[in-house]
């Protein structure tokens, strides 16, 4: 069974011969300092270049670290086109909001819609297209941030809270303006030749919001986003990663269309399993496990997520750029059980 059929299959619900091992992109970014260097492509030229930007995705695989192409490397693209300044950062640091494209909630209709064919966003395209020349083993995960995220990086956080709670119909007003850009931005993607899209959505999380605003904001407009997706293609697998801890958020996230969840490493397989029956789990090593400890550890760490029943293995969130390369290839290597 190759690469592209044993995710397909996972994420389906299907038998595979064995788990598979991922790490979709976007802000569950896969790239590291190390694997730059080994190919000599380098952030942040790679986050402007489809051609830079697909060579590292590719290598990602080719060097036996996830079993995945995905793009792009970080969770800035659909911000900046809305109009967020954003500083592409360096070999070590991902791209980063640095100011907000308004101060005021009700400014949000001066923004022009999402426009998937033009700047960084345009480049993620030509990247799905040029690793799609490579792919037909290898899935392409296309990557979305999620509806919350992108708000919160075009207005400061602590005001779009707020008016979640005081200015409902506002606030609901410019999140369907958001979500509305994110789905043509993804169905942008699918044409492009992504078999898999994952959406993260780590300002969304319960910790946050609570129960209520979770229902009414997070999952609400994820699942306008998934449909949006699936009005183009009905069988688009699709990937939700929520930060945080979700023991009070279980109720609702049953209510999500999303093919697999994926969550923090504080959140147990096995409890998630549970409170989710029937749905496909995605993760969770512990992202500072694998930049701060050893291939032995991880290793372990590895076959205890596969032992409490995930789907998918992964990381539980982006690696940190200092990750090693041995410690990735261990990941993959306990799953393949060599």
């Amino acid at each position: 069974m190759d690469s592209k059929e044993r995710l397909l299959n996972a994420l389906k619900g299907v038998n595979t011969d064995r788990s598979p091992c991922i790490c979709p992109g976007g802000m569950m970014n896969m790239v590291v300092t190390a694997l730059m260097e080994k190919v000599d492509i380098h952030w942040p030229e790679a986050h402007t270049d489809p051609i830079k930007m697909a060579g590292l995705a590719k290598a990602v695989y080719d060097y036996g670290c996830f079993e995945n192409y995905g793009v792009p490397f970080c969770m800035t693209i659909e911000a900046e086109q809305l109009g967020a300044v954003v500083d592409l950062g360096s070999t070590v640091y991902e791209p980063h909001v640095t100011g907000y494209a308004f101060e005021e909630l009700s400014q949000w209709r001066k923004l022009t819609p999402l426009e998937p064919y033009s700047k960084r966003a345009k480049v993620v395209l030509d990247a799905i297209k040029i690793l799609k020349e490579h792919a037909d083993r290898v899935p392409i995960i296309g990557n979305l941030s999620g509806p919350v995220s992108v708000a919160t990086s075009l207005i400061e956080p602590v005001v779009y809270y707020k008016a979640l709670r005081r200015r409902k119909e506002e606030a609901h007003a410019f999140m369907k303006f958001v979500t509305e850009g994110l789905i043509s931005f993804g169905r942008a993607q699918i044409e492009a030749g992504a078999d898999v899209i994952a959406i993260s959505d780590p300002s969304g999380t319960g910790e946050i919001l609570g129960p209520r605003l979770f229902d009414e904001y997070v999952v609400t407009y994820i699942n306008q986003l998934i449909d949006g997706l699936r009005e183009r293609n009905p069988e688009i697998p699709i990937i939700v990663h929520i930060c945080g801890r979700m023991h009070k958020v279980y109720e609702p996230l049953n209510k999500l269309r999303a093919d697999a969840h994926s969550f923090d490493s504080i959140v147990s397989i096995k409890e998630s399993k549970k409170m989710l029956p029937g749905k496909i789990m995605m993760g969770n090593v512990s992202t500072f496990a694998l930049e701060l400890t050893d291939a032995d550890r991880i290793r372990l760490m590895t076959r205890k997520v596969m032992e409490e029943g995930s789907d998918i293995i992964a990381p539980a969130c982006g690696l940190g750029t200092k990750s090693s390369l041995e410690n990735i290839q261990a990941m993959l290597r306990a799953v393949q059980g060599k």
